[in-house]
């Protein structure tokens, strides 16, 4: 890094059908040896190891799922003089998960800000994309991601809820899914379906980009490649992809899912949606369902796929000056949505107390770019500047993956051209191989 900036080589030929329409032709160089863009954080890293961890931490997924259920339909949330710890804590120690009574009960106390929370924590979320993956080709699935609101639905007891990341009721409807209304019960009563969803409003559509649970059985500890199947095979089974009708208010399309070669990657990028593109989704193809942040999903933009690549302000501007979302906490650190977060700075109690801040507030933040280095992959702020405390709608603060995705858009963004040359790279290794076989 020079000077505050991120310095790149030039990019490898992409094929036209993957260029964007402000896109350069690139010099040519030696095809035997495509571009590789040079990793800016610790993101490959942080992948590898959650591949590695994944089976040691995950829960019981039955019972995890059967509380999900209950509680997407049905929560409640009573007084109480102190809140319950997060279900989802301790999940790297078997031998403290919660039953599911325990898992249950807690979801059930949990209110305000903390029920909003533990709602998040439900779905998976993706990190950004701030390098490509080495093995892209290879290992992860991409699709168009559908713009919209995220929620989760729950089908079951003849009904089917919706709800989004903060635990609001988006929908409660009659569906074709599993036991979703009263006339499409099938099997046992109690037998539940959860779907993760992208609601797009134009077309009035669930479009399904993952699956955690079908007629009672869990999808937390299945790969991705296997969700993918199910969601594709299991929904034919059903009339969920019909036009809506008095018992299926809503209609469920699958979003289309490619593997990660250029044909797949043109065809996420360039190809025809009925739905609003808002970037591309990759999926590591071994991963399982893991709830929160993870850096085996990733979302990444450019302006040809999405209409928001930077953040907006209260009037749909995009500021001069990068802004950030931080969590404030009770000793005055601001950190982000990450597990475990990274913190970039610290409040005085003087300053908390004259701009009225308590603890778990999200502030919002500007960034200056000479204010911002590169440290051992993560970013590091030198000066924050104060630009005001958001409102009760929104849940968590920014993770670190954002905060560096939206500082490499305004300076050096990873462009189509780098996912294009990660999979021709994929492609030259397994071919050296094939060669180096047959020799």
């Amino acid at each position: 890094m020079m000077g505050g900036q991120l310095i790149f080589k030039t990019k490898s030929p992409v094929p036209n059908h993957l260029k964007p329409p402000s896109a350069m032709a690139p010099p040519q160089h030696d095809p035997r040896r495509p571009y590789k863009r040079a990793a800016i954080s610790d993101q490959q890293r942080r992948r590898d190891f959650a591949l590695q961890t994944q089976s040691a931490r995950r829960a019981d997924a039955q019972a995890r799922a059967r509380s999900l259920a209950n509680s997407l339909l049905s929560p409640s949330y009573p007084p109480v003089d102190q809140a319950p710890a997060s279900p989802e804590a301790n999940h790297d120690d078997r031998s403290h998960e919660p039953a599911v009574n325990e898992v249950a009960t807690a979801a059930a106390k949990l209110r305000g800000p903390e029920g909003r929370r533990w709602f998040a924590c439900q779905i998976m979320l993706p990190e950004w994309m701030v390098d490509a993956p080495p093995h892209l080709a290879r290992d992860w699935n991409v699709c168009a991601r559908p713009a919209g609101q995220r929620c989760l639905v729950v089908s079951t007891n003849g009904i089917t809820v919706s709800r989004l990341r903060n635990g609001t009721v988006l929908h409660r409807f009659p569906s074709a899914l599993p036991n979703g209304s009263k006339r499409g019960i099938s099997g046992p009563a109690s037998s539940y379906s959860i779907l993760d969803c992208i609601f797009h409003e134009p077309d009035e559509t669930y479009y399904i980009v993952d699956m955690i649970c079908w007629r009672g059985y869990s999808l937390y500890d299945c790969t991705a490649e296997f969700r993918f199947f199910w969601i594709n095979s299991k929904l034919t089974e059903t009339s969920a992809g019909d036009p809506p009708s008095t018992y299926h208010r809503y209609r469920f399309c699958a979003v289309p899912m490619y593997e990660s070669t250029l044909e797949g990657l043109q065809a996420a990028y360039s190809g025809s949606t009925p739905y609003v593109k808002d970037g591309l989704l990759f999926y590591n193809k071994h991963a399982h369902y893991q709830t929160g942040i993870t850096p085996l999903t990733l979302v990444w933009k450019d302006e040809a796929c999405s209409q928001y690549v930077l953040d907006t302000d209260s009037e749909g501007q995009v500021p001069t000056e990068q802004h950030v979302v931080l969590e404030l906490q009770e000793d005055g650190k601001l950190i982000t949505s990450d597990d475990p977060p990274i913190i970039f700075g610290t409040l005085n109690s003087e300053f908390i107390q004259k701009s009225n801040l308590r603890p778990g507030n999200l502030v919002r933040f500007s960034v200056r770019d000479e204010s911002v280095k590169l440290v051992d992959g993560k970013m590091e702020i030198g000066e924050l500047q104060f630009a005001g405390k958001l409102n009760r709608s929104r849940t968590f603060a920014d993770s670190h993956s954002k905060v560096l995705f939206q500082y490499a858009a305004r300076h050096a963004p990873l462009r189509i051209e780098d996912l294009v040359a990660s999979v021709q790279s994929n492609s030259m290794e397994l071919e050296s191989t094939d060669v180096e076989m047959q020799d």
